[in-house]
């Protein structure tokens, strides 16, 4: 971040590509950006370019005036200024010098030589990036100089990783704990710590030589001391130096990068197409007119010319050329903004010298997007001076038109949603003049942390609904655009907005969620009714896109992800090896103490809203859920600042001295396990107990975060001057710590042991007597007033500094990692780990949204399986892969019977049909016996449960109970086996309609 503040950026061409790029640098923080365009606005540009309007083209406004003011608006930390000066063969370029990067969109061939060999021979060099996109052709080529030094390659976090053993030999083998891989390379460097026996190797930085994914050689170890136990490495990171080669050096023997390994020639062929697509521009003066037979002929010959120069030769694709020729005065948005997001990765890499760059052309075509459409009549694609000629080039329009006229429902209006609706907005999807529509839900207001990815947002945004502000944006993309913005959560709660026939009436939904059970639940409710479901996500530079459709590939749910790591119990409470441990207890800590406590709390006075009654009930001997906790709670409830102070010293006595003292009380440091190796031994820590100091900054931060969280739940106010070193130094002097005794309670080792729920543990009758003793206290000294029984349970909120709630994890976590001898983690890493930040980047938010944009095409055009395509990326290394979807599975009964997961059986009965009836009809229309039905988790009929065979003369109604509303229930049914004794057949759902008509009944 602090590199790309510094750094100035030129970006010449403000068409598609070029607003892309400018969009994503400017929300990451480059120092400035240059715009330069030479181009006024024209209708063609409201088809690409979200940042230009209407009234630009109608006032002939230039497109760099037009845009430069909304570029602007999207980081107020960026200076954005804007060029309209030609550049071409005859500008100087001394002008070039004051930028770290120049980005060339929009320009011919001949002039990105140029402009590159000048950057190139500049010392220290001028990175150079070209893009260029043309109709379903795209490409980015990157030269960063001859030397570019990037300090980190991957991006990824080197972990902690513990040590199993470690030989006495030549080679030296380390294994890991546990079998756990190590994700090294032979090559890579790893710094041993904390390593026991074999000390030389503390400290030292070791190559690897790996041997299997849990074991890797350091070379001769036969010398040390032999290992006796513990210690962890960790990854050294190295920079690594590339070397670049300008265009001209690159057009006869490019290194390429290769998406789609099932196309693997495609690369080298795009590039010698847009290469004769280059020469074509040259010679003419123009690109290939649309729907020309002899345009294309033309650019056909001329690519065979270019393949022969080609050091790594490869068959000409006629077919790509063609439709190349057809569609390169086109512009397909979305693949504009996937190639704009990695080409604005490289961007920043070019600046960062974070990342791997580009080596060094990446080639995409969208030819599955055009191959079906090449019978359909030229003047389909020929321009009809409204905002989608660029896209009727590309698609015809008759597909434009359906574009025009679908209903789309998208979950969640993030990252991923704004970037959506940008594609909608320039594809016209969802047309109010050709009924079509965009219903968008997302129950979440703006963040001031979103607006670095979630474009369509600006600071005075904050706090409003994203869903509905993103409408009005939207909207100002393209007024013609019916959006419907609604603020609820996609779940069973609200199934009734969100219903079957809510469901039928839509064309496809969009998933743009980073939780993964609404995805799942939205998934479950595509395919109960049978529609196309589009999902994407990204996790910072990497992202992933699903196409589901309809009888033809897998769902969502289909998969399932490998379940989050959970931290032992025991590890939290009592053993923690690294730095994440300690910063999930902050986070507990926090959570038990101010929001789950005074939750309690007021649940428990809400129940039970008479404290007389409650003590009656308890000397009663009725034990009560809670009573303990709150009676607790009550009797020491603090009602003045100093208090709080007080309490929250005696919580640093208990955490970061009592707790050690007591853990080495019941596990001294000589303790040893049953086959005698020593139990404090790695992973384990044993932990150093500590004594308060106020000179510390760390404890008094604790101190003072702890007791404002508490006067915050406890509602008591406090002053600035109550918060400084010398009020809370006169406090705490007259605070009286009581004597430590240890407790023979035991301590929990066992990491399969769950957390104890408090509220349903039995409580000893010492414990009972002692309760009912406070409360009586309490109500006998007028303490159990209205305002005592409610407490102010806070909801933890990690982008406020100013509430005390990250002053609290941050500084807990650094004293619980001290006492453990753990490497304390900054502020932000802390915040990102106890907030659940998931790293975000609008580089791949672009992208993921573009590349499932291009598939939301092909499923409008109901195109074969084998067009369809996911990706997985990762804009950091970078790799990109395109891949077919899974197909859906067919699953045999018996015999020739086979379902899929988009199969549903219907029975249409009537208000006197019987589960006999039911059963008979199943029979009759499917030719298979049914034997067991459930609905939910109501067992309707299982021939062995007593009393089911009765239920046979009983009606559907009866049994199923519907509302009145209800049409129909999906029924599972088993099927009889073949053979006695095997288990029932699986089959589909069975949906049962109420009516014969299957309308209500």
């Amino acid at each position: 971040m602090h590199q790309m503040a510094q750094s100035s950026v030129f970006l010449s061409g403000m068409g598609g590509l070029g607003i892309e790029i400018a969009k994503n640098i400017v929300l990451a923080g480059v120092k400035a950006v240059t715009l330069h365009d030479t181009k006024q606005c024209e209708t063609w540009d409201l088809g690409s370019n979200f940042f230009i309007r209407k009234e630009d083209v109608l006032s002939q406004r230039r497109r760099v005036e037009a845009v430069c003011p909304r570029v602007t608006e999207l980081n107020p930390y960026v200076h954005v200024d804007m060029s309209y000066s030609a550049l071409d063969d005859n500008t100087d370029l001394s002008f070039l010098r004051k930028y770290q990067c120049v980005i060339l969109t929009e320009a011919r061939l001949s002039l990105q030589k140029r402009v590159n060999e000048f950057c190139h021979s500049q010392q220290p060099p001028i990175r150079f990036i070209g893009c260029d996109a043309y109709g379903i052709c795209v490409r980015v080529f990157c030269d960063f100089g001859d030397e570019f030094e990037v300090s980190d390659p991957t991006g990824e976090e080197p972990k902690e990783i513990f040590v199993q053993t470690i030989t006495q030999d030549d080679p030296g083998v380390v294994t890991c704990m546990d079998n756990q891989p190590h994700g090294l390379q032979t090559g890579q460097s790893v710094v041993f710590r904390e390593v026991n026996g074999m000390v030389e190797l503390n400290s030292s930085v070791r190559q690897v030589s790996v041997l299997s994914p849990h074991s890797f050689a350091i070379g001769d170890t036969s010398q040390f001391q032999p290992y006796a136990h513990g210690g962890f490495f960790v990854l050294v990171k190295t920079p690594k130096t590339y070397r670049f080669e300008a265009i001209e050096q690159q057009l006869c023997d490019p290194k390429v990068l290769t998406p789609d390994f099932s196309k693997p020639e495609a690369p080298l062929q795009i590039h010698a197409a847009m290469l004769a697509l280059d020469t074509f521009q040259e010679q003419h003066g123009r690109l290939p007119n649309i729907g020309c037979l002899q345009d294309a002929e033309v650019l056909l010959k001329l690519t065979e010319e270019v393949n022969a120069t080609l050091r790594n030769k490869t068959s000409v694709n006629a077919e790509l050329v063609r439709c190349l020729s057809r569609t390169a005065r086109g512009t397909l948005p979305p693949l504009a903004a996937a190639v704009g997001g990695l080409a604005s990765q490289e961007v920043l890499k070019a600046i960062t010298g974070k990342f791997a760059p580009l080596q060094q052309w990446f080639y995409l075509d969208a030819i599955e997007v055009v191959r079906p459409l090449q019978s359909v009549p030229a003047e389909e694609f020929f321009p009809r001076g409204d905002r989608y000629d660029g896209l009727r080039a590309c698609i015809g329009e008759s597909m434009c038109q359906q574009l025009h006229k679908l209903r789309v429902f998208m979950v969640g209006c993030g990252a991923i949603g704004c970037e959506m609706l940008k594609n909608f907005a320039l594809l016209g999807v969802g047309l109010a003049k050709s009924s079509g529509e965009v219903c968008i839900t997302d129950p979440d207001l703006i963040e001031k942390s979103n607006l670095n990815r979630q474009f369509l947002f600006r600071p005075h945004h904050i706090q409003k609904p994203k869903s509905t502000t993103a409408a009005d944006a939207t909207r100002d993309i393209n007024p013609d655009l019916q959006v419907d913005a609604h603020l609820n959560k996609v779940c069973p709660a609200t199934e009734s907005i969100y219903s079957d026939s809510f469901y039928t009436r839509l064309n496809f939904v969009v998933t743009a969620l980073d939780n993964v059970e609404a995805r799942r639940y939205v998934d479950s409710r595509c395919v109960s009714n049978q529609r196309a479901l589009l999902d994407s996500g990204t996790m910072g530079t990497k992202g992933h896109t699903e196409i589901i459709v309809p009888k033809l590939t897998e769902s969502y749910n289909s998969h399932r992800d490998p379940p989050e790591e959970e931290i032992p119990f025991c590890t939290l409470k009592s053993f923690p090896s690294v730095i994440e441990h300690t910063i999930q207890w902050a986070r507990d800590k926090f959570e038990n103490a101010f929001v789950h406590k005074p939750s309690m709390y007021n649940s428990f006075w809400q129940t039970h809203n008479s404290a007389e009654v409650v003590l009656q009930r308890m000397q009663a001997g009725e034990s009560l859920d809670g009573s303990f906790q709150v009676i607790k709670l009550l009797s020491r409830r603090p009602s003045q600042w100093e208090q709080c102070v007080t309490l929250a010293r005696l919580k640093f006595e208990k955490y970061f001295k009592r707790k050690a003292l007591q853990l080495l009380h019941s596990f001294p440091l000589d303790t040893r396990l049953k086959d005698g190796s020593l139990f404090w031994q790695s992973p384990k820590r044993p932990p150093a107990p500590f004594d308060f100091d106020l000179k510390d900054s760390m404890h008094f931060t604790f101190v003072v975060s702890t007791a404002r969280l508490f006067a915050g739940i406890y509602n008591i106010p406090y002053s600035e001057q109550d918060l400084s070193e010398e009020a809370v130094t006169r406090v705490l002097a007259g605070v009286k710590i009581p004597e430590y005794s240890p407790s023979e309670k035991s301590i929990e080792t066992d990491e399969t042991a769950k957390k104890p729920d408090l509220i349903k543990m039995p409580i000893s009758s010492e414990e009972e007597r002692e309760a009912i003793s406070q409360l009586e206290e309490a109500i006998a000294t007028d303490n159990v007033t209205a305002e005592r029984l409610q407490m102010s349970p806070l909801l933890f909120e990690k982008d406020d500094d100013s509430n005390g709630h990250m002053d609290f994890v941050t500084s807990a976590s650094a004293l619980r990692a001290r006492m453990y001898s753990i490497e304390p983690a900054d502020r932000l890493k802390t915040k990102r780990i106890a907030g659940k930040i998931i790293p975000a980047i609008a580089t791949a938010t672009a992208a993921v949204a573009g590349l499932v944009a291009l598939e939301m095409i092909k499923v409008v055009g109901a195109y074969e399986f084998e067009s369809f395509k996911n990706c997985f990326f990762n804009l950091a290394i970078p790799v990109v892969v395109l891949t077919e979807p899974a197909a859906v599975k067919r699953t045999l009964i018996r015999d020739d019977i086979y379902f899929t997961i988009w199969d549903c059986w219907t029975i249409f009965g009537h208000e006197d049909f019987t589960l006999s009836d039911f059963m008979n009809a199943v029979r009759e229309k499917y030719g298979i016996e049914p034997t067991m039905v459930v609905h939910g988790v109501k067992m309707l009929y299982v021939p062995v449960m007593p009393g089911h065979s009765k239920r046979l003369k009983l009606t559907m109604h009866k049994l199923i109970k519907p509302s009145v509303d209800r049409r129909y229930v999906d029924l599972t049914v088993s099927f009889a086996p073949e053979a006695d004794g095997d288990d029932d057949l699986p089959g589909p759902p069975v949906r049962y309609y109420f009516s014969r008509n299957g309308e209500t009944p």
